[in-house]
């Protein structure tokens, strides 16, 4: 998918770029599988601000993705239409299985409409087709990856990414797979995911350009501890002119100062980590 500039004719143009939308093959959602959220702007039922740097931003219809697709086993469907997700930074596709249900699912690399896909044991090892990772051979990308057997994908659905498996362990019932951060994690074989990688990888060169793009994507801006008020941060005031490493304070609402690991030990999941993903750069 091609990015487009601009002409710059205000200094903020000359190095934006965005979507040129040549991929898509609609502009309007099918609307009995969106809902409206409303930007809250990080504020609770009592107005108090609970997550920071959040803005109104634009309003935007959510569209109910189906991370699962178990629940069709065996049911080709065919891809209707690719379609822009403000929610997501890859695409998303329309299926029209043949009992004649409509769902949306993650647009995977090069797809096109009139592709058929199925979820099945026994499909073919082609893009888009959804699989358990005991039936997928090693080598193969996957996205979409579930955490839990009979979940749903919660791994691996950014534009442009992908998991790759690198080995099984038939007799545990494990298969080893390594992430985009380098690090190798074992998952449980019945573990569903779709075949080849998420699309949109041109995302990564989207240069936002000005700061109230950022504000129309519901974020406000962040700044350091050490330009606040000390109401505001710990590091606020008195601490401007101090090298921050000599005195770090933690925040107030429990978050931890520079410095410090934030994964607490013994966590139930390290016993999958086969190697972490800070081992890459030893």
């Amino acid at each position: 998918m091609p990015i487009k500039t601009y002409k710059p004719f205000t200094p903020s143009r000359r190095y934006m770029t965005w979507y040129d939308f040549s991929d898509l093959t609609t502009s309007s959602p099918h609307k009995p599988l969106t809902k409206f959220i409303k930007s809250k702007a990080g504020r609770n039922n009592k107005g108090k601000i609970t997550v920071r740097h959040r803005w109104w931003g634009h309003k935007r219809l959510y569209r109910m993705i189906d991370f699962r697709g178990y629940d069709k086993l065996n049911i080709p469907a065919k891809v209707a239409t690719i379609e822009y997700d403000p929610f997501r930074t890859c695409r998303i596709a329309l299926l029209n299985y043949q009992d004649g249900e409509k769902r949306y699912v993650l647009a995977w690399k090069n797809i096109s409409v009139g592709d058929v896909v199925i979820a099945w044991d026994e499909a073919l090892l082609k893009p888009g087709n959804r699989k358990q990772l005991k039936d997928i051979p090693d080598g193969f990308t996957v996205f979409n990856l579930e955490v839990t057997p009979m979940t749903k994908g919660k791994l691996v659905r950014s534009a442009g990414s992908y998991a790759t498996i690198t080995g099984k362990d038939e007799e545990a019932g494990l298969v080893y797979v390594k992430l985009q951060s380098w690090e190798v994690r074992k998952f449980h074989e019945t573990c569903w995911a779709t075949i080849w990688a998420v699309g949109n990888d041109e995302h990564k060169n989207i240069v936002i350009g000005k700061a109230w793009r950022s504000r129309w994507l519901w974020r406000r801006p962040e700044v350091r501890g050490k330009v606040m008020n000390p109401v505001d941060h710990p590091h606020g005031w008195w601490e401007w002119a101090t090298d921050l490493a000599m005195n770090p304070k933690s925040f107030k609402w429990r978050s931890v100062a520079p410095g410090r690991k934030t994964r607490k030990k013994n966590k139930w999941s390290d016993r999958f980590i086969v190697t972490r993903r800070k081992t890459r750069f030893k």
